[in-house]
């Protein structure tokens, strides 16, 4: 099978590592059209479900120097790009324009752990296919629901009856806010550089309270922080 380089324009993408390959077998098995494995690899597990799947399975090095030929990556899953649609009837983590594969992976992560929220990416935004994203989602976009608007404007159409919570500095204590379990929230963050507009202030704007010893907090940790607590509020209180 051919390999090239990773392009956004691509209709395929690639899942580094064996690890998110079998999350990629698991999750999205319909969507595997290839795995490669390198000769220095001792992967079973991976090879027996690929198999199982009837996924081709191809040996040697040269998609490895191509996809990956600084890391430590014996395994590469390679897959069909899939729609997803996020559910009016769950919460939604919003990122307004994120710029960062490692965050946007990560933030992926952070949301199949709570499992409470569908992820909504407002473009111009990096690409939730790259791989460098995929790997740092350790295969968590292949468990979650993640759809991309061109404005929030285009999303508030479709999903305008929930309550916005844009983290902003000027927003009130989010540590003293109180879920309503009876409404849905979109919990909004803005870009890692510039966070979101001042036009975001006009609703529920919230901040996370912290030490003056920092500026701010990591995108993708502020992120796990509104979710543990959106986790917490609807499942126990």
């Amino acid at each position: 099978m051919s390999v090239k380089k990773y392009k956004k324009t691509d209709g395929v993408s690639y899942a580094l590592g064996a690890t998110v390959t079998m999350e990629l077998l698991n999750k999205r098995g319909n969507c595997a059209r290839a795995v490669y494995v390198s000769p220095k690899s001792n992967v079973q597990e991976v090879v027996q479900k690929a198999r199982a799947l009837n996924v081709p399975i191809v040996e040697g090095e040269k998609a490895f120097n191509i996809l990956s030929p600084k890391e430590n990556c014996y395994v590469i899953g390679e897959f069909q790009k899939f729609g997803s649609q996020t559910s009016a009837d769950r919460h939604h983590v919003v990122l307004v324009n994120p710029s960062n594969s490692g965050n946007l992976g990560t933030i992926m992560r952070d949301i199949a752990a709570f499992d409470c929220a569908d992820l909504v990416i407002i473009r111009p935004a990096v690409d939730c296919f790259d791989p460098k994203t995929v790997r740092a989602s350790m295969g968590a976009l292949f468990d979650i629901n993640v759809e991309c608007f061109d404005s929030f404007e285009q999303y508030l159409a479709k999903f305008g009856d929930r309550t916005i919570m844009p983290f902003m500095l000027c927003g009130n204590p989010f540590g003293k806010a109180r879920f309503d379990n009876s409404k849905k929230y979109s919990l909004v963050f803005g870009n890692e550089a510039t966070g979101l507009p001042e036009e975001y202030s006009k609703y529920n704007a919230v901040r996370i309270e912290q030490s003056s010893k920092v500026d701010s907090l990591n995108l993708s940790v502020a992120v796990s922080v509104a979710l543990y607590k959106l986790y917490v509020s609807n499942e126990y209180i």
